[in-house]
Parts: C-alpha cells; structure tokens; sequence
C-alpha cells in the first residue's frame, strides 16, 4: 500500500500537491547543500545562460507558443525588461528594433493590440509601453501617440470606477492597473481618470485582506499587487484596510520553501516573487502615504525575510539550459524569468535604503534596482520624466488638460533617489 500523505489533518489532493512540490524543493536544497558543502559562492545566478536565453526569445519565439500570438507585446517586455535586470540589455541594439514593432501593434483609435492590426486591449498596452520605457529612448517615447491613448483609457473607463480590458470587455482589478500604469507613465494621469478607481479597488478587498480580481471573489496575489500598485501610483493607498493586506500577505511566505503562494492553500510559485515580493515595499509607501512616519513605519524592514525567497529562485527555480521557472519538475519560460527576476530585485532592494537590503550569496548575484510601481528599471522611471516633461501641455482634441505622472509614484521615487 503506498503511504499517504496528510497535511493538515485531511488527505486530499491539495495536499498530495503540496507534499510532492516540498519534496521536489528539499532535494534541490540537499543536491546544493551535497555538492557544495553548503558554500554561498555556488548560489549565483548563471547570467550567461539565461541572458543567451532571453536573446534567442527576442529573435525568435518557439513555435509551441504559436498560440499566444495576441501576446506579442508581452514576450517584447518580458524578455526586454529580464534582460535589463541583468545589465544585459543592449539599448543601440534593440531600442529600435522593439519601438519598430511596437508601433505596428499600435491601434489607431489608441491603445495597442496583442499584435498587429489586433484589438486594442489593456494588457498588451501597458505590456507595450513598459517595453517602450525600457527602450529608454526618444524615438521608443515617440512611438506612443499618447491622445489616442487617453482616449482609449477613458473608454475603457466603466461607470463603476473600473476599466475594462477592452471594448465590450471584461471589467477587473488588471485593467485599473494597467491603466493607472500607462497613464503615470505617459504623464497622462487626470482627475477624471482617477475618479472612482479608490472606491473600485475598496470593493475588491476581501474579508482576508488581500485583493480579489472582482467585488465578491478570492484574495489573489497577482490582483493584490495590481490594486495597491494602482492606488500607490495615485497617492490613494489609505483607502484600503492596510492592517488586513499586510496581514493577509505575510501568510503568503511558505515556510519550507521559502517563495511565495499566490492564493491561500496553493502552491509556491516563483512569479509571486514579484507579485507577492513587490507588495511589500509598496506597503511601505502606503502607509507613508496614510501618515505614518517616524516610530510607525519601521526603516530595517519590510514584514517578511528576504532571504528564503531568494534561495528558492536561486537553488530551485533556474532552468539548466538557461531562464527561470515556477517550481522544480518545469520547463523555463520568459513570463517567470522576467517575474522571478523582478521579485527578487524587489526584495533584494527593499525600500532603496541600506538597512532594507538583501542580496544573498555572491555580489554578482545583485540585481538592477526596479520601480516597483511599474517595474521596469527605476534608472528607466526617472529617465522617461525628462522627455515627456519638456513635452507641451498635454491635449485632448485641442483640449488642454491638467495632467501628470501619478503623485504617488512621483514622490516615492524622488524619496528613493535622494537617500
């Protein structure tokens, strides 16, 4: 008879998973902890691969993921913003190359499609112009007609507070991010755009604590992070219950494997790194932003050990053949690269100052430093500010309106830059 496996009192198949993914980890650890006697210097990120990785992804997609062709601006920024973490990102090179394409994917009523002449939708948008943030330069900032896009965010706008991801669309917590996102990017950001997203994201914060794609369903780390990322930007955090979210995350740590579940009773996986790793600095800013300074916030740390998580993306998590992945037993793919690689600078930087960071292991293994609001380089937030800041004044069908990056992400960032 095989042994069974109980966790929690109950047999079932979550805790089959969950006995079988704990397993697959502790051998991970025991394989480095054998060959290496436990020495630091064998726990590095092996750079080389998975920056020939990335390369060979911004050349030529495989074809097994021929199916996510309405994703195209998604590979561009996964796999541009990975390799800008890794001080692998050849501006000369491929800034033309990914402002050339992207402005194919634009649409003409504003916002960009999956690709090419494809609907105009949320996610591909601000998947688009974080790639073009990236790119870091003029002609990338040019591509982006930023009217249309104004245009298409406030017809994405649902009555609610909300935005839909595109037209006829769904409503959820992803699309008030992505628009909140774009906008303070583009030093677009409005009152009329603003108007109701405090009210929205209130209503999607659960009984748990964290944030649920919709009013009504299960907190969720990837929809926490886009709802308190969505009001930092804004400079609206005190709208939530931040005792409850902060309360809600720090359960999302596994205490074996030291990365993070996105949901309660899940299992780890290394993209929550950045979904579940980034909510913590944000936190930071939120609670700053509800007035709590001085003996209130603490300044060495930020509710959770940094450390645990960075040794299960580094022992568990990197592909042999270059990239990174959920968990041991997968394949490497540019989504978890690009976000296990944002978790982890995330947290290796803490809030920006000294007392808050955390690299474990070799120097080397010390990530570029993310906006975490945005996350792309912070290098990147700033630079772009300086371009769309000498713009003129910002219209609308010959409109001029009083726009702006975000005040939220605005003085975080000024904070960060000046310690």
């Amino acid at each position: 008879m095989s042994e069974k496996v109980v966790l929690d009192g109950r047999d079932t198949q979550t805790s089959r998973d969950q006995k079988k993914t704990q397993t697959q980890v502790l051998d991970t650890f025991k394989a480095w902890m054998g060959d290496l006697a436990g020495d630091q210097k064998g726990m590095v990120f092996e750079r080389e691969k998975h920056i020939e990785y990335l390369h060979r992804g911004l050349q030529t997609i495989p074809t097994n993921m021929a199916g996510l062709d309405a994703s195209r601006p998604w590979f561009v920024y996964w796999i541009s913003h990975a390799l800008e973490m890794l001080g692998a990102f050849e501006e000369p090179t491929w800034s033309p190359r990914v402002a050339s394409f992207l402005k194919h994917c634009q649409s003409p009523t504003g916002g960009f499609g999956g690709g090419p002449m494809q609907l105009a939708h949320l996610a591909p948008t601000y998947a688009a112009v974080s790639a073009l943030m990236v790119a870091g330069s003029e002609d990338a900032y040019r591509a982006i007609d930023r009217e249309t896009c104004y245009k298409f965010l406030m017809r994405m706008k649902s009555p609610e507070g909300g935005f839909m991801m595109h037209d006829e669309g769904e409503t959820d917590m992803r699309g008030t991010y992505c628009a909140m996102a774009v906008a303070s990017m583009l030093h677009i950001m409005t009152d009329e755009l603003m108007d109701g997203v405090p009210a929205y994201v209130a209503r999607c914060q659960t009984f748990e604590g964290g944030i649920a794609g919709e009013s009504g369903l299960e907190a969720h780390g990837g929809y926490s992070y886009c709802g308190l990322a969505a009001l930092c930007i804004i400079g609206k955090a005190h709208a939530l219950d931040l005792d409850a979210f902060l309360n809600w995350t720090v359960h999302r740590q596994m205490s074996l494997e030291g990365g993070f579940a996105g949901r309660t009773n899940k299992l780890v996986d290394s993209c929550y790194s950045f979904w579940q790793g980034a909510v913590y600095p944000l936190l930071h800013e939120a609670y700053r932003q509800k007035g709590c300074e001085g003996d209130l916030l603490p300044d060495s740390h930020l509710w959770f050990i940094p450390s645990p998580l960075q040794v299960y993306v580094l022992l568990a998590c990197q592909h042999p053949s270059g990239g990174l992945r959920d968990k041991p037993g997968k394949s490497s793919d540019y989504y978890h690269t690009c976000y296990s690689l944002s978790g982890i600078s995330a947290v290796q930087h803490g809030i920006g100052t000294h007392e808050t960071r955390c690299i474990v292991g070799d120097a080397q293994n010390e990530l570029g430093q993310i906006d975490v609001f945005y996350n792309i380089l912070l290098e990147k937030s700033q630079r772009k500010c300086s371009y769309f800041d000498a713009l003129p004044q910002f219209k609308v069908d010959g409109k001029e309106m009083t726009a702006s990056e975000g005040k939220g992400v605005a003085s975080s960032r000024e904070r960060i830059l000046g310690c």
